[in-house]
């Protein structure tokens, strides 16, 4: 029957949607010719004789998919030529997806191996032999092994024999249903679409977390869509036609639950950013619903640290929850409470917040600052501080690392114990890393200037392996000596587990105490001779963290090189903020703000229902604010943190320094902040 059939292009329209949503549509036509063959390969004709079994789709009469398991000992599968593939079973006709096995129905296979991760798909036609079935090729393709647990496989019975209990029709999912689905670290899903001369069956496996699949009241699933093989097979067909079969099984009692159903591809949801690792959801509402006791003869164990590492690196819906939760409280001061200390070095603590409040934590950008608020001993009014968060979004904590530096920093180190709480607010900043870019990145972090670009380098990390390509790093590690430099062992870690896609220079001013090669690489200071001594200057994206001297002379030094502006990311801490040599073209120039006023201007404080009138020269909205007797919330004043956001009532301001944190455009920030020229007054929410 392939023989007759029109060759068609690799992908279909639903298919290449999605990957041109994601921007891969281009590289995928070329994959796609290199690796979706019309014939079976000698290795997959190989591994299909050695499975005790494979996952099949088929459609009934009514157009509804199927999924099931045919089991065999394994040889109950051969391939006589490339095109064929024979097995020798056959389905109970009890199973609903025997319906669609008819002679020439189309169909597709997913030869999955548990106790390997191996996995290879095919889609074809069938034909009724004597003792099972003959597929005829029409699309043959391997599959890429992660979130598949390792399990290792036994039969309970003799294949073939059938189970002595009778299949449950369910008309909608029960208890027990429901406790499958919840708890299944996997499953496996049918789906197929129309072409212009034959219908193409899909079936394929989906791994998480247990707890990966949601249960609504309504009988509804929802599934996070991780990042794969960029294929999009089953969700290009539901997005084509919305049919889908589901099939997931209990491995240790042989027990399956069959349904079929409608199915939806959600591709903006903020669900997807609350469900670690999603990258996009889909929802299943069955129409039909079977359980099968009993059904299989086999039975899986899971192996000892059989967890897939992708598996481990997604979320569930339980934690998705929390995060939903507290999108709720995003301007809001909450209780963290320190569940745990750690001594990075001598001069550097790392303190572990977890919400008190019982929602989640707010997804961080890698980069970004944590705003908190205490209250030091003898003081009556809350000070308020910004510490640079030094961990990636998928750690699921919040971790500030404080050197012992000024008051605040000193009661941290001093006074903080496990189980106090500190508020916070949700994290802000504009710093950040883009860990899918292919530019490598170098990243310039001196002293407690490297907790961003660790969150950075764990986040690439993260990342990369989960995405099966690391974007390359070299990190320069600045401290004055061996004692004072932090994340030693977290940093080996990280670039062992990069496998050398990440490179460390790690360099000390005082090698007093230190062993050149085993505790530091070289000495002295990061300049721009000792980054030319390591670094062939190629086209890269440079951070930089650090002091003020030292990120501003990094920074000149990097543009005299002739690197643009818009290669170079910065942030300095403390009460500065880098003065940069803007390309003409550039498009991070300053906006176009409006004049100041040149004469007084009445200010409303809308909260406090006070009034005060600002003058040209009286300085910023946040000091009138503070001589009128009131105590907005700040930290940097230097318009870098964003902690003195605030909503503008009415008029128009500019600002006497270009800020750096973000506001929208009914926002301002008090500590930069002055009235514009304008006719009346402004009105602040203060």
């Amino acid at each position: 029957m392939t023989d007759t059939l029109t060759k068609l292009p690799t992908w279909h329209e639903g298919e290449k949607f999605i990957q041109e949503k994601v921007g891969v549509a281009e590289r995928m036509e070329v994959v796609g010719q290199r690796v979706v063959r019309d014939f079976m390969p000698d290795q997959h004709r190989d591994f299909y004789a050695q499975l005790p079994f494979i996952v099949l789709g088929s459609v009934d009469g009514h157009d509804d998919a199927w999924a099931t398991f045919v089991e065999g000992r394994p040889g109950f599968m051969s391939s006589p030529t490339p095109t064929t593939l024979d097995i020798r079973s056959t389905l109970e006709p009890s199973d609903p997806a025997s319906e669609g096995m008819a002679d020439g129905k189309p169909i597709g296979l997913l030869g999955i191996e548990m106790h390997t991760r191996r996995r290879n798909r095919m889609n074809g036609f069938v034909s009724t032999a004597a003792n099972g079935y003959r597929i005829d090729v029409d699309q043959s393709f391997g599959n890429c092994p992660r979130y598949i647990q390792l399990r290792d496989f036994q039969f309970e019975r003799a294949p073939g024999q059938p189970s002595q209990n009778q299949p449950e029709d369910l008309s909608e999912l029960d208890d027990l249903a429901r406790s499958t689905i919840k708890t299944a670290d996997a499953f496996f899903v049918a789906s197929y679409v129309d072409r212009e001369d034959r219908r193409q069956v899909d079936v394929s496996h989906r791994g998480g977390n247990a707890g990966f699949v949601r249960v609504g009241d309504d009988d509804v699933l929802t599934i996070p869509d991780f990042d794969g093989n960029l294929f999009f097979s089953t969700l290009g067909n539901i997005l084509l036609n919305k049919k889908a079969g589901l099939l997931f099984v209990d491995f240790a009692t042989g027990d399956v639950l069959q349904m079929t159903g409608e199915a939806d591809v959600i591709l903006e949801s903020p669900e997807i950013a609350a469900f670690q690792g999603a990258e996009r959801l889909w929802t299943f509402r069955p129409t039909r619903i079977v359980r099968r006791p009993n059904a299989l003869a086999l039975r899986w164990a899971f192996q000892k640290d059989g967890w897939s590492p992708n598996s481990l690196m997604t979320g569930n819906w339980a934690q998705a929850a929390d995060r939903m939760r507290a999108t709720g409280l995003s301007d809001t001061w909450r209780p963290m409470t320190v569940t745990r200390i750690v001594e990075e070095s001598t001069t550097i603590r790392s303190i572990h917040l977890q919400p008190s409040d019982g929602a989640g934590l707010l997804p961080h950008a890698a980069g970004q600052h944590l705003p908190i608020r205490l209250v030091l001993p003898g003081s009556e009014r809350p000070v308020v501080r910004t510490y640079t968060l030094s961990v990636a979004p998928s750690d699921g904590i919040y971790r500030i690392s404080v050197k012992r530096d000024g008051l605040v920093s000193q009661f941290l180190h001093d006074s903080i114990s496990v189980g106090d709480v500190i508020e916070a607010r949700p994290p802000a900043g504009a710093f950040g890393v883009d860990a899918r870019a292919t530019r490598p990145a170098v990243l310039l972090a001196g002293g407690v200037g490297i907790t961003p670009l660790l969150a950075m380098l764990r986040h690439v990390v993260y990342e990369g392996i989960r995405k099966q390509r690391i974007r390359p790093i070299t990190l320069f590690h600045a401290a004055r000596t061996k004692a004072e430099r932090p994340f030693d062992k977290e940093i080996a870690e990280l670039v062992a587990a990069a496998k050398g896609v990440v490179r460390l220079v790690r360099v000390l001013s005082d090698i007093g105490d230190a062993t050149e090669g085993s505790d530091y690489d070289t000495a002295g200071r990061i300049d721009m001779a000792m980054l030319t001594k390591h670094l062939p200057f190629n086209d890269y994206d440079f951070y930089l963290c650090g002091p003020p001297e030292f990120t501003q002379a990094l920074y000149d030094g990097l543009r005299g090189y002739n690197i643009a502006d818009d290669r170079i990311h910065a942030e300095a801490f403390g009460p500065s903020s880098l003065v940069r040599s803007v390309d003409t073209k550039d498009a991070r120039a300053t906006p176009l703000r409006a004049l100041p006023s040149d004469k007084p201007v009445p200010v409303i404080f809308t909260n406090s229902l006070k009034e005060a009138r600002w003058a040209p020269g009286s300085g910023t909205l946040l000091e009138l604010a503070e001589a009128r007797g009131l105590q907005p919330e700040f930290s940097c004043r230097e318009g870098n943190c964003g902690t003195c956001k605030t909503k503008l009532v009415k008029g128009a301001v500019t600002y006497l320094k270009e800020p750096t944190a973000k506001v929208d455009d009914d926002e301002i920030l008090l500590c930069c902040a002055i009235p514009a020229s304008q006719e009346g007054g402004i009105q602040i929410a203060v």
